[in-house]
Order: C-alpha cells, then sequence, then structure tokens
C-alpha cells in the first residue's frame, strides 16, 4: 500500500448514511503488518491545474467515515464547482464499510478513522490501495447538557463504557442514571475511542446508532446520556468534556496530550482513475488544507507534533 501525507488546514456536514449492508463481509481487526514507506505529499493541485474543466470528466463514490463526511462532502461541493463534468457522491456507512467497498473496487475513495492493516481480513490487500492522509481529527466524550460534569478521569470514562458505573454521582455528577449511546461495530470512530480509553477491549452491550449526526441527536435530546464523536461534531446542544484536566482542543491534540485522536484517511485504488487522483490532489491543495481543514473542527497532519502507526505506537517529530 502506497502511503501519501498532506500539508495544511471544513464547511457543511452530513448527508445520507449509506444503510445498504455489506453482507457477508464481517470486518475482523487485524493485528499484523506494518505500514509501507510513505512519501510526501506535494502540496499540488486544483481540478484546473490537472487539466482544464471542460476536459476532466467522471464519477466519484466516497463512501465511509461519518466523522470524516463533513469535509469530504464540502470539499466535493467546491471540486464540482471548478469541474463540473465529475460528479461526486458522498456517503457514510462507516470506515469498515469503507475499506471494505474500496478494496473490492465497488467504490473509488474509501473514507476511514483507522488504517486499513487494522480492517482487512487479508492483509495482501492493502496491496490494492492508497492511504491518503487528508487530515487529523480529535475524539472526545460528549454528553447531554444537562449532566452535572465538566471533566471526568480516562479511568472513570473507561468504567462507564464497560458498564460498570451506571449513574453519574459515582463519577463526580448529580444523580442520574447514566445513558450510553455506543456507535455500531465496524465504525472507524467506536474503534478509536475503544482504543483509546479501553485500551482495545471492546465496551459493554448498549444501544448503537450508525451515524455521527445521529449521536449528536440522540445525546441533545436524552436526559444523562454520554457518548463519543469526532470534533467536527462538537455544537452547542451536547457538552463535550474534559478528559483528565486536559480540553479537547486540536493543541492538545498535536502533541498527544489529549490521546483519542485519529487521522482520516482516504483510500482508493493503488492506480486510480483521472477523476479520483485529481480529486485527492484538490483534498491535499491549499484549497482545502488552507482553509476547509480547520475551519471544520479537524486539524491539518503538518501542525503534528507526534505521529501513530498502524499499531497505535506514538512517537516524537
Amino acid at each position: 500500500m502506497q502511503e501519501r501525507f498532506v500539508s495544511r488546514r471544513t464547511f457543511l456536514g452530513a448527508a445520507g448514511v449509506m444503510t445498504a449492508a455489506v453482507a457477508g463481509m464481517g470486518l475482523v481487526g487485524c493485528g499484523g503488518s506494518g505500514s509501507s514507506a510513505s512519501s510526501s505529499a506535494s502540496s499540488s493541485a486544483s481540478g484546473s491545474e490537472s487539466g482544464s474543466a471542460a476536459e476532466l470528466s467522471g464519477s466519484i463514490t466516497a463512501v465511509g467515515s461519518t466523522a470524516l463526511q463533513p469535509l469530504c462532502e464540502a470539499a466535493a461541493e467546491l471540486f464540482m464547482e471548478e469541474n463540473p463534468g465529475v460528479q461526486i457522491t458522498v456517503q457514510g456507512g462507516g470506515s469498515g464499510t469503507g475499506i471494505t467497498q474500496i478494496v473490492q473496487g465497488a467504490v473509488q475513495v474509501g473514507n476511514s478513522d483507522v488504517f486499513a492493516e487494522e480492517k482487512v481480513e487479508n492483509p495482501s490487500d492493502v496491496e490494492k490501495i492508497t492511504d491518503n492522509r487528508v487530515c487529523v481529527v480529535g475524539m472526545g466524550p460528549v454528553v447531554n447538557a444537562d449532566v452535572q460534569l465538566d471533566d471526568i478521569s480516562l479511568e472513570d470514562l473507561a468504567r462507564i463504557f464497560k458498564g460498570e458505573v451506571t449513574n453519574w454521582s459515582e463519577v463526580g455528577g448529580n444523580d442520574a442514571s447514566i445513558v450510553v449511546i455506543n456507535r455500531q461495530a465496524g465504525s472507524g470512530t467506536r474503534a478509536v475511542f475503544e482504543a483509546a480509553v479501553l485500551g482495545g477491549e471492546e465496551s459493554a452491550t448498549f444501544q448503537e446508532q450508525d451515524s455521527s449526526g445521529t449521536v449528536v441527536q440522540m445525546v441533545s435530546q436524552t436526559p444523562g446520556a454520554i457518548s463519543y464523536l469526532a470534533f467536527s461534531y462538537f455544537s452547542d446542544d451536547i457538552k463535550a468534556l474534559s478528559v483528565g484536566g486536559v480540553a479537547p482542543e486540536p493543541a492538545n491534540v498535536e502533541d498527544n496530550s489529549w490521546v483519542i485522536w485519529a487521522y482520516e484517511h482516504m483510500y482508493t485504488a493503488a492506480d486510480p482513475d483521472e477523476a479520483t487522483q485529481a480529486f485527492i490532489d484538490f483534498m491535499m491543495g491549499d484549497e482545502v488544507q488552507g482553509s476547509l481543514v480547520e475551519e471544520n473542527g479537524y486539524i491539518p497532519v503538518s501542525g503534528m507534533k507526534v505521529e501513530k502507526d498502524a499499531e497505535g505506537n506514538v512517537t516524537e517529530l
């Protein structure tokens, strides 16, 4: 698998979450196989640099991570304005679905919060795709606005998602039942959260939602609710908690003080078609990295002071 990295800096969010399940494709975390050699992305590329808008044409379907969906949608709108001959459809469905479909060649872009190595059943499948790391996303616990708690320890957070704590008073909050809202199996956001908070263990059985947008709605409307979201979905309708005294802010992600974060990957075929490559180049270029990334709550890879590999090992840069 080839890898590309970005230089720097979303717009709106939400689109139809893909509801069709991929039959017979249970995705299991894969423990092995280190990342291939990486190359620096040239900060190139608007559609006009790849050829005139009249020349570039094609259809692109991007499927997968709902955490990345707002940025992908915003960038797709701008790209289609500059390249009217290209039609881009962005859908959710979760990181597992995105990786499965790009490996199968069913879509042009598979969006994921996790490395493909963590999801594919056959390690050789990663050789069929190229990893384009377009930004970094912080993720964190969010609660209903009425929960009387602003900060929680990592240990207490883990106890809640293991089902060991059921009342907010047990972790310093008000006397109210805790309602846990989880993401579905296959969600990259869930995988990132469980790796950072539960040490890779699975959470207890709770109600599950299939998209980040639905989680926002459920947490805002459910007294005592807790879940987790990408920073890009934080809003005034819900409360984001600090963890161990560390605020969920980009600067704290950049030096790994905030440990719940991931790269946002846009996987393509190893040899993508012209329109798809032009869209990826656009994602890597200044128009997206210089504005949309930070405007929508994401973090440029260039601002990171640490890096993380497919096994979750973090090293200083």
